[in-house]
């Protein structure tokens, strides 16, 4: 079967709005007997005469009435795809997006993000959504818009990527905590009662590593799924929580936060997009917004 002529479309939206093959020839810069043929071409295409003699002008068969309103949306759309993209306009874009963070993450960039937005955009709508795990699939199927995290040998290789900072581990307890006074040495750290963050229970990580390198290993006291818990627990108990530093920093309000008494690399954070967002303008001037946030 062979494969339509799509310029037809318009050819065929102008003669059934016209009802006059002069008319249409005279609005598509054509001459009447090009205008003709291609009238000729489309009753062939169509299987229907389209448009019939009646009196001295012409009137549309029930297949052309049928057809006029579907073939001016689908001339209309084809125009809209092709048409140059025109500037954001912020003040006017009505928008959500679906932002997936880590935990700690709102709490500490959302209130001034969120100030950001509403101020340059105030129809745009931020939603947050907790990240379970580093599986890129809601990037990929759109119902997540842009995600934040530690980039790691996980990260799918199709996903754009923008740094947004990097960031230390330290350690929070409470105001008047043992640990708040003198010096901290890696022995006196291990031995104070923890509270482990992890998703799966273990203490296998970048901490546990450094202190397994000196012959120690942490006193787990209990174990929370987040950052936000495990300072809650910092506050209100002698328990000490290990955190990143930047990530946690509204959260920190009030406890006391020291340097880690061991070695352990600093973490990279950043945002992550799936590629058919990346000439977005909206993507794009929200990408901005949280770089600047973040950065600062």
């Amino acid at each position: 079967m062979s494969t339509p002529d799509l310029n037809l479309l318009t050819t065929l939206d102008v003669l059934l709005a016209e009802g006059s093959v002069a008319r249409a020839a005279r609005r598509l810069h054509l001459s009447p007997s090009a205008m003709s043929r291609a009238l000729a071409r489309l009753r062939e295409t169509t299987g229907d005469p389209l448009l019939v003699r009646a009196g001295r002008g012409l009137v549309p068969t029930p297949r052309a009435l049928e057809l006029r309103e579907r073939v001016s949306q689908l001339v209309q759309d084809a125009q809209a795809v092709l048409r140059p993209v025109t500037p954001l306009d912020l003040e006017h874009l009505v928008r959500t997006f679906t932002l997936r963070t880590g935990d700690g993450f709102v709490e500490n960039f959302g209130p001034a993000l969120i100030a950001r937005v509403r101020e340059q955009a105030p129809g745009v709508r931020l939603r947050f959504v907790a990240k379970p795990d580093k599986d890129s699939a809601p990037l990929r199927d759109a119902s997540v818009d842009l995600d934040t995290g530690v980039v790691g040998d996980a990260t799918s290789p199709e996903l754009r990527m923008r740094a947004l900072f990097r960031d230390r581990f330290i350690g929070v307890v409470r105001m008047g905590h043992p640990l708040s006074q003198g010096a901290i040495s890696p022995a006196r750290y291990a031995a104070s009662a923890h509270v482990l963050v992890s998703r799966r229970g273990h203490d296998q990580g970048p901490v546990a590593e450094a202190l397994q390198v000196l012959g120690l290993e942490r006193n787990i006291g209990t174990i929370v799924g987040g950052f936000a818990a495990a300072l809650a627990l910092a506050r209100a108990t002698d328990l000490v929580a290990t955190v990143p530093e930047r990530h946690t920093g509204n959260l920190r309000a009030g406890l006391f936060s020291f340097p880690l008494p061991i070695d352990v690399a600093e973490i990279s954070i950043a945002m992550l997009w799936h590629p058919r967002m990346d000439a977005d303008q909206a993507h794009r001037w929200l990408r901005e917004c949280v770089w600047e946030i973040c950065r600062g």
